[in-house]
C-alpha cells in the first residue's frame, strides 16, 4: 500500500497509509446506494417520480437536502467519515496529519460534483452532460491517479487527504479521556498546544502502544518539554498520556 510521511506540529513525521483505489471505489458504491435509497423511498413517500417532479418542486428540493448534504453532514459529524468510508475504515484528515476544520470539509464538498462518478451518474439520469463537465470529470479523475497523495481536486484545494486505517491501532478523533475524580494536573502550559497538536498526540501515542515504539516516545517527549519548557521526571509515554489528562482537566473548568 502506498504511504505518507506527515509532518506534525512536534516537526515529527508520522507514517499514515493512503487510501487504495479499490477501497474508495467500495466505500463511494455504498454511499451511492444510500443516498439513492434514501432518495427513492423518500420520492415514493411523497409520491413524487424522478421524471415529473415539476408540479412540486418545492418539495422535492426540500427531501433533496438530506442527500445533497450527507457527505458533507457526515464527515463533519462522523469526525472524516461518511458511512462508506466508516465501513471501508477509511479517513479524511488535514494534509498536515491533524483533524481537519469544519471549512475544510466544506470546501472538500463543494468541490465533489467534478469528482468523475458523480457526473457520470449525472448524465446516466438526465442524459446530457455539458462539454465543460465532461472536461472537469476526467480532471477530477485524473488527479486521483497523479497526485503524490492520491488527491482529487476537492483534497488539494481544502488541504485534505483520505488515508486507510486498518493498520491502527484505534484512530481517536477525540481527545478527551476519562479521568479519575481526584485527579491532579501536572502540566498546566498544556494549554499552550492546540486542538489540533493534542489530536496528533493521541493517534501518536496509539501508534506508540501498537508498536512498543519508545524512541518515537522520547522524541516526542523531549520536543514537547523544550517547547513547553517543561521539566518531568516522568517516563516518555507516562508524560505524553498526562499531558492528555492535564488537557482534558483543564480545558472542562
Amino acid at each position: 500500500m502506498l504511504g505518507v510521511k506527515l509532518d506534525t506540529g512536534f516537526n515529527i513525521e508520522v507514517d499514515f497509509t493512503l487510501a487504495p483505489f479499490g477501497r474508495r471505489f467500495v466505500a463511494w458504491v455504498i454511499d451511492v446506494v444510500i443516498c439513492f435509497a434514501y432518495a427513492r423511498i423518500a420520492l415514493l413517500l411523497f409520491g413524487l417520480t424522478f421524471d415529473d417532479p415539476h408540479d412540486k418542486i418545492w418539495l422535492v428540493v426540500l427531501i433533496s437536502l438530506p442527500y445533497l448534504l450527507y457527505h458533507l453532514l457526515c464527515e463533519i459529524f462522523l469526525n472524516g467519515q461518511s458511512i462508506g468510508k466508516k465501513v471501508m475504515r477509511l479517513k479524511v484528515i488535514a494534509a498536515d496529519g491533524g483533524q481537519p476544520s469544519i471549512s475544510q470539509f466544506l470546501i472538500r464538498w463543494m468541490f465533489r460534483p467534478v469528482d468523475f462518478p458523480v457526473l457520470i451518474l449525472g448524465a446516466v439520469f438526465s442524459r446530457e452532460l455539458p462539454w465543460w463537465c465532461i472536461v472537469l470529470s476526467f480532471a477530477g479523475m485524473a488527479c486521483y491517479f497523479i497526485t503524490p497523495y492520491s488527491q482529487r481536486l476537492g483534497d488539494l484545494v481544502a488541504g485534505t487527504i483520505l488515508i486507510d486505517t486498518r493498520n491502527r491501532t484505534s484512530w481517536e478523533d477525540t481527545v478527551f479521556t476519562e479521568l479519575e475524580d481526584n485527579y491532579v494536573p501536572r502540566y498546566p502550559k498544556v494549554m499552550k498546544m492546540t486542538y489540533k497538536d493534542l489530536n496528533t498526540l493521541k493517534s501518536i501515542i496509539n501508534t506508540v502502544g501498537k508498536n512498543n515504539d519508545s524512541d518515537l516516545a522520547l522524541r516526542i517527549a523531549d520536543r514537547i518539554q523544550t517547547k513547553l519548557d517543561i521539566q518531568t521526571d516522568q517516563l516518555p509515554l507516562d508524560f505524553l498520556k498526562t499531558l492528555l489528562k492535564d488537557y482534558n482537566y483543564y480545558s472542562t473548568r
